[in-house]
């Protein structure tokens, strides 16, 4: 079967579905009716997590400390304060009165440099509870209105929700973004009524994705955020170009009914057809090993297919119930004719090349030398927001710390206590804390172990007592004989005391339990924090950096020490650290696979759509060239984008943009048939301008808007990446792709030996 019958066929079963889909079109209405119903009660349980790390491949170090810690180690909530100009005398006292706030368990500040330097004060406060607890937003408040008087810096996520700042920005985001849309599309559509309806169909595909997400389980906040707007300025156009080819073929007919059908039978095979560019560039991202880009990736190729659904089964009904408003509000185009635009441009057209083979090969070195960011900490930030903003002024003032963990198996407390002394000893630690270092009482560890005997007389309580507890506690463990020669750390003795208290088995005096009570809120806090049922946990602070070859390094040497008391799969380093590591690793990884798979994917249906491998290796050059164009600006800015702006842009640019390369070379080789290349260059331009500006004015727009209305900086640097690219590409199909495809006309179009310009 040769190209034309191929298509022919094609276009026959496109018409028998359109028929189909046009004398369905109220049951379809029904249908759309009960699935957005449906999404609308969907939407509510679709869960969404703002942690980076749970996306790492679950074999990673990082992945398996957070799944550990999470499972055997209390967390409380916390707060930074800092206040500039004020006297120690004053911040001592502020220090007091914080204290005593209910639910603060405790605030760190000395006369030390790091709480007291150069009139400032920084006050740790840590608290009883959750950051969701009961009390604590309350006491947050409290503190608050305690600092407010002075000049205040306050770091704390109690009674801050990002999820709701990400979703007003976001709002802001799309409400600018749909003035922008009915501008562009007032000024390119060719019915006024023509926006309504596509403000129905998108709103119904856009439902349609977000109620979906239910079914992946759980989403990424970057994903539940930029979804929406990268599905309107995705896949709008396939709502234009259903309703030009309707206009097209209602002009032509007097038949209302034929010309929806034809005309939806051609978009079918159109829209399919470029929209797999798209997909094709979107599945890439889900074969990251790094799960954000699975994440996304599925969101969005789903949002496309729910977009081409719509427009499919949903837009033909509305066309077909809405065809007298829409053909009472046709006017005439507002894009004038260009064609003599285009062919000026032409004249100079050996210019672009030039310039295009000069920028190249430099773009294509300056975007390899990006330097980004694998913690959030080191992206530079486009809008600042408040929170980060505050951090940079305390960490100015005061300096900054990374935490790292070492999670070691629970018990054997006299090692735990020489790896810490030794881990203590490596420079670049400034100090660290684990159960085996806490003291009970003045030279008496919490993992000291302890005769029944020494246990009664630092107790205060009866040597009978004490046995009693300690032939409980062995009972318990299985360890039968004799308790009178036995010894057990000190923290296993008491969190069974403390325990045996509150089920009312163990009763003791006054004095006894006063002095219980005193020590038991500090060991439960520290033991919650630090010892669990597999794991005990040991923290380390250092002055380095998350990222940075000296921070790679410590880790290294804290392994290298670790390694001398435990095995390598009996303990677990994790923290900032370790996650910005594993997290450049995936990235090493992840960044050529998905580079060379979207390239591949594109150019593999490039190439079954037009039959010819320099028609598709043109294309898909001009628009990896708008790729490195895009990603030099970074260098030459000296912008660290988050790792996640390359991966996911570039395989969105590459899937989405390559659609303008795809419209100018279907034009270009029907018109050139009829006339000389040059000729055919300018009318593919003219023709295929109306589609390129419009499709690509909404995702430059979209993403510029992103870039400059949301504080966050991940979201942020994809938005302006998406909007640079989309109108790098823009300008590459408009002015190198026509030049590049006269010049290989040859092979483009084939010998045609009986034109003058063969």
């Amino acid at each position: 079967m040769d190209k034309k019958e191929d298509k022919k066929t094609r276009i026959n079963i496109s018409e028998k579905s359109a028929a189909l889909i046009v004398r369905s079109r109220y049951f379809i209405f029904l249908l759309f009716a009960l699935a957005s119903v449906y999404c609308v009660l969907s939407i509510g349980k679709v869960r969404v997590n703002s942690d980076f790390r749970v996306f790492l491949p679950k074999d990673s170090e990082t992945r398996r400390g957070i799944a550990a810690m999470s499972g055997e180690f209390a967390s409380f909530a916390s707060a930074t304060v800092m206040i500039e100009d004020i006297s120690f005398d004053e911040a001592n006292e502020l220090a007091g009165k914080i204290k005593e706030v209910s639910h603060v368990f405790d605030v760190s500040f000395d006369e030390s440099e790091a709480h007291y330097k150069d009139s400032a004060a920084l006050f740790s406060i840590s608290f009883d509870g959750k950051e969701d607890s009961d009390g604590i937003p309350e006491a947050m408040d409290e503190i608050r209105e305690l600092v407010q008087p002075y000049d205040e810096y306050i770091r704390a996520d109690i009674g801050f929700n990002y999820s709701k700042l990400l979703s007003e920005e976001m709002t802001g985001v799309m409400a600018i973004a749909v003035i922008v849309v009915v501008l562009v599309l007032l000024l390119t559509s060719r019915s006024y009524f023509e926006i309504i309806i596509f403000g129905i169909v998108f709103a119904f595909a856009a439902l349609l994705n977000m109620g979906t997400n239910f079914w992946l389980g759980e989403i990424s906040s970057i994903t539940n955020s930029v979804a929406i707007i990268l599905q309107l300025a995705l896949a709008i156009d396939y709502a234009i170009i259903f309703a030009h080819h309707y206009q097209d073929a209602a002009a032509e007919s007097a038949d209302g009914r034929e010309a929806l059908v034809s005309s939806l039978a051609h978009s079918i095979v159109e829209i399919s057809s470029s929209s797999l560019t798209t997909i094709s560039g979107l599945i890439a991202l889900t074969l990251m090993r790094f799960g954000l880009g699975r994440d996304l990736g599925s969101v969005l190729a789903k949002s496309i297919i729910c977009s081409m659904l719509t427009v499919f089964l949903l837009m033909p009904g509305l066309i077909y119930v809405f065809a007298k408003p829409l053909k009472k509000t046709v006017h005439k185009k507002l894009i004038p004719d260009l064609s003599g635009f285009w062919a000026k441009i032409g004249k100079i057209g050996i210019a672009f090349i030039v310039v295009f083979a000069i920028i190249l090969p430099f773009a294509f070195w300056a975007s390899g030398k990006v330097e980004y960011a694998f913690n959030d900490n080191f992206v530079t930030e486009i809008i600042p927001a408040e929170d980060r903003t505050i951090l940079h002024k305390i960490e100015d003032k005061f300096g900054s710390s990374t935490a790292v963990a070492i999670l070691v198996p629970v018990g054997d407390y006299d090692r735990q206590r020489e790896l810490m002394v030794d881990a203590k000893a490596i420079p670049d630690i400034s100090s660290g804390t684990g159960l085996a270092e806490i003291t009970l009482l003045p030279g008496v560890y919490l993992t000291d172990s302890f005769s029944a005997e020494s246990v009664a007389k630092m107790l205060g309580i009866e040597k009978e007592q004490a046995e009693l507890l300690f032939k409980g506690y062995a009972l318990e463990h299985f360890d039968f004989g004799d308790v009178s020669e036995k010894k057990y750390p000190l923290v296993d003795l008491m969190m069974y005391l403390f325990d045996k208290i509150d089920s009312g088995v163990v009763e003791l005096d006054k004095n006894q339990t006063k002095m219980l009570d005193a020590l038991r809120p500090g060991l439960e806090r520290g033991v919650s924090q630090l010892h669990g049922t597999k794991y005990d946990r040991l923290v380390f602070t250092s002055p380095l950096p998350a990222q940075g070859d000296e921070s790679f390094e410590l880790i290294d040497e804290l392994r290298k020490v670790t390694r001398q008391y435990y095995d390598d799969d009996d303990f677990i380093i994790t923290g900032d650290i370790t996650s910005t590591r594993d997290l450049l690793t995936s990235y090493k990884s992840d960044s050529l696979l998905i580079s060379l798979l979207t390239v591949a994917f594109v150019f593999i249906i490039l190439l079954f759509t037009f039959r010819n491998p320099v028609t598709a290796a043109v294309m898909v050059f001009v628009i990896q060239g708008s790729i490195w164009i895009n990603f030099s600006f970074m260098f030459l800015g000296d912008i660290h984008a988050s790792f996640v702006t390359h991966m996911i842009v570039s395989a969105i640019q590459m899937g989405a943009t390559i659609d303008y390369a795809i419209v100018f070379m279907s034009r270009y080789l029907g018109f050139r048939g009829q006339m000389e290349k040059k000729e055919a260059a300018a009318a593919a331009l003219n023709a295929c301008f109306p589609t390129v500006f419009t499709s690509g004015s909404i995702l430059t727009a979209a993403g510029f808007i992103i870039a400059y209305r949301v504080t966050d900086v991940y979201i942020g640097h994809i938005g302006l990446a998406v909007g640079r690219g989309a109108l790098t590409s823009i300008i590459l199909v408009l002015t190198v792709l026509p030049q590049l495809t006269m010049l290989l006309d040859r092979f483009i179009y084939g010998k045609a030996n009986d034109r003058k310009d063969a």
